[in-house]
């Protein structure tokens, strides 16, 4: 029994009408989400880089053959708006791990790069981040992974439906001319 099955008990007892059963999963996986928060804080400040910064640098190492993105698709591809990236690529910038430039064409597109030292810190960071992720796994097998997996985006679908449900609808007018 672990401290998610001694809550689910106590309001059993507390409340036994109210329907706890959700606290089983998010219970759960809000400890799991702890532990891996700080174990991979840990490995970002060894390396002197924030999780967003590791974003930023991973999504370019990704994108290959270049490692280069526009801003718009850099923002599209780390869930960021662009100005909120402009910050995290200014940081990564003044760093040396990225360069900025425009479009020789369309001077409004600007086009963000890995330099080769931001792709050895990503490279490094990269490392032992997926080593630590894959360890926090522990004794679960493939199979546990994959069905795990799987479960888990059913989950975010399901989560994401809710709170689409529950965002307030557009509620403007159109004016009439």
């Amino acid at each position: 029994m672990d401290g998610v099955d001694v809550i689910v008990s106590h309001w059993a007892v507390a409340r036994p009408e109210l329907d706890v059963s959700g606290l089983k999963v998010f219970g759960r996986l809000h400890r799991s989400f702890l532990v891996y928060k700080t174990t991979i804080a840990a490995t970002f400040e060894k390396y002197g880089i924030t999780d967003s910064g590791f974003d930023v640098l991973a999504c370019l190492r990704r994108s290959l053959p270049d490692h280069r993105l526009t801003a718009g698709e850099l923002a599209e591809q780390t869930l960021v708006t662009t100005g909120g990236l402009s910050l995290r690529v200014k940081r990564l910038e003044d760093a040396g791990l990225v360069t900025r430039t425009r479009d020789a064409v369309d001077a409004r597109v600007v086009y963000v790069e890995i330099t080769p030292a931001g792709s050895a810190l990503v490279d490094a960071v990269a490392d032992e981040h997926f080593h630590k992720l894959n360890t926090m796994l522990g004794d679960l097998n493939e199979d546990d992974v994959a069905t795990l997996a799987a479960l888990l985006g059913r989950l975010e679908h399901s989560a994401r439906a809710v709170e689409l449900a529950n965002s307030p609808s557009d509620t403007r007018v159109e004016a009439t001319p």
